[in-house]
């Protein structure tokens, strides 16, 4: 039994010496309990991969390993590579809040809540938080019917396979052009014409770099015409209450200080917030 397994062991080692070494030789393995003349007829040949590329010259070489990265769609006739449209898809996420910004009801909005809030005379009430959050609502609702006709028109048909991303953009862009345009004043349009030097355009030809500053220098001028009309009322408490003091010889009284209290009365009194998001809302339709 020792023996044999001193012969096992025996035959081991030497084939890991001769993997390890790189030995071209042919050993010979060892077959316990066999005769000799038996071990002499069962000698195993191992041949190395290059051995056997040699012996056989016939056979092909194997072709190395390719690593193939692609992209699917990229050779659709017609339709922009997909990794164009990643980097535009990428432009568009970093540019998501200028879009909302510029191009829709959220610049006259914001800029009306900040007026109220001004006109009172709280600079903390309401916060900045809540004025954000409740024009992004208001401007969800107010693009509610172009934002489907975008999904309708541009966004359904493109995930269908039915437009290429090039015309599901200008596709997606009648929708926004056609509230922008409804907005500008055609002075302003005027003026961003005269200034690229463009010919006579018809107003469904203009491109979208003349609407949107148009748009945004009317929706400021509407937003501060609106403001102006909301300091009125509030102006004249502050008239009021200073002639008040004046006369009653408290000079020395921030009028502001009284007037607040008077302020925020008279708002609550008129349903001020109701009345200024439904002017908001009106200004647009």
């Amino acid at each position: 039994m020792s023996r044999r397994l001193r012969t096992v062991f025996g035959a081991v080692v030497f084939l890991l010496l001769g993997v390890l070494g790189g030995a071209q030789t042919e050993p010979t393995i060892i077959v316990p309990g066999a005769s000799e003349a038996t071990q002499a007829g069962a000698t195993t040949n191992i041949t190395t991969p290059a051995a056997a590329s040699a012996a056989s010259p016939a056979a092909p070489k194997p072709e190395p390993w390719r690593l193939n990265i692609g992209l699917e769609g990229a050779g659709k006739p017609g339709d922009v590579s997909v990794a164009i449209q990643l980097v535009i898809l990428m432009t568009l996420l970093t540019l998501a809040p200028s879009l909302i910004l510029l191009m829709t009801s959220f610049t006259r909005i914001v800029i009306v809540l900040g007026f109220v809030r001004t006109a009172i005379g709280v600079q903390s009430a309401p916060a900045n938080q809540i004025i954000i959050g409740l024009s992004l609502f208001l401007t969800f609702f107010l693009m509610g019917p172009s934002i489907e006709r975008i999904n309708t028109e541009a966004l359904q048909p493109y995930l269908a396979g039915q437009l290429t991303s090039s015309v599901a953009i200008e596709k997606a862009t009648v929708p926004l052009k056609a509230f922008m345009l409804k907005q500008t004043r055609t002075r302003d349009l005027e003026f961003f014409l005269q200034l690229g030097r463009f010919p006579p355009t018809k107003i469904e030809e203009l491109p979208m770099r003349v609407v949107i500053p148009s748009f945004v220098i009317s929706e400021l001028q509407t937003a501060f015409q609106m403001g102006f009309l909301l300091f009125l009322p509030f102006l004249v408490i502050d008239f009021l209450v200073s002639s008040v003091l004046m006369a009653l010889g408290m000079m020395m009284m921030p009028p502001s200080v009284v007037s607040l209290p008077f302020k925020l009365l008279l708002f609550v009194l008129v349903d001020g917030w109701h009345l200024v998001v439904k002017s908001l809302v009106e200004s647009f339709r």
